[in-house]
């Protein structure tokens, strides 16, 4: 089983881009780690960082999902919502669709008092103007407002899942920004990490570069053997 995310890496993944890490993760032979048509519902809200606590639908039966579902405590949608750990991000699984809501802001601000990361599912949220305006990273496939039961049917907690046609595993390191969210294997998350902080400060000094007027040949990747030592002497320069 994987370790905890240590604080330095939480730090880092707070910092850097979700195309950088997906850049990362493509060198390690991982190309399908962002999540398709999910983006945040509050880009104001702060960084999303943190283990997947994973929440999974199937399609709804009509004998089954019905209002009365939410008097048992034991319903997974509930039950995930009030188990989810302090630093979690809750992922669910709804197949894609977004005709109707997986959770709405009443759950969302639970989640939130009780300290999760945030929450992010490839289906829809309703009161979706009120989880905006939350200080909680919230993304989604599109605002919904009629009631999950509708569509889905929620069977498991912490499982592993298939969100924005990624896989999740419980456990494995979600990062989100203004662009979207890109799932990390737990196993391997404080090494990336490690590795995003370095890409991310070399990406500063070609910025840099560019932004004065130089060619991105030999210099993005750096092939021309001079750009290694350029960019050892910008980062001399800065401590």
């Amino acid at each position: 089983m994987a370790q905890p995310l240590s604080d330095a890496a939480r730090e880092i993944y707070k910092q850097v881009s979700t195309a950088t890490l997906t850049t990362l993760l493509f060198k390690r032979g991982l190309r399908n780690a962002f999540l398709q048509g999910v983006r945040p519902l509050n880009p104001g809200a702060p960084r999303l960082v943190g283990p997947a606590y994973t929440l999974r639908y199937i399609p709804a039966r009509e004998d089954l999902d019905h209002i009365g579902v939410f008097k048992d405590h034991s319903h997974p949608q509930r039950k995930a919502v009030e188990e989810i750990p302090p630093g979690h991000v809750l992922v669910m699984d709804c197949r894609g669709d977004a005709s109707a809501a997986s959770a709405g802001s009443i759950l969302v601000t639970r989640m939130m008092i009780r300290g999760a990361a945030g929450v992010v599912t490839a289906g829809g949220l309703r009161d979706s103007p009120e989880i905006a305006a939350l200080p909680f990273p919230s993304y989604c496939k599109a605002p919904s407002a009629p009631t999950n039961l509708i569509k889905h049917h929620a069977v498991d907690i912490n499982a592993p899942i298939g969100c924005g046609d990624v896989p999740v595993f419980p456990g494995d390191i979600v990062v989100g920004d203004a662009e979207g969210v890109v799932i990390i294997p737990a196993e391997i998350a404080e090494e990336v990490a490690v590795e995003a902080k370095e890409q991310d400060l070399f990406e500063t000094f070609v910025m840099e570069q560019v932004q004065g007027g130089r060619g991105i040949f030999g210099l993005y990747p750096p092939t021309d053997p001079k750009t290694e030592d350029q960019y050892k002497a910008w980062k001399a320069a800065r401590g």
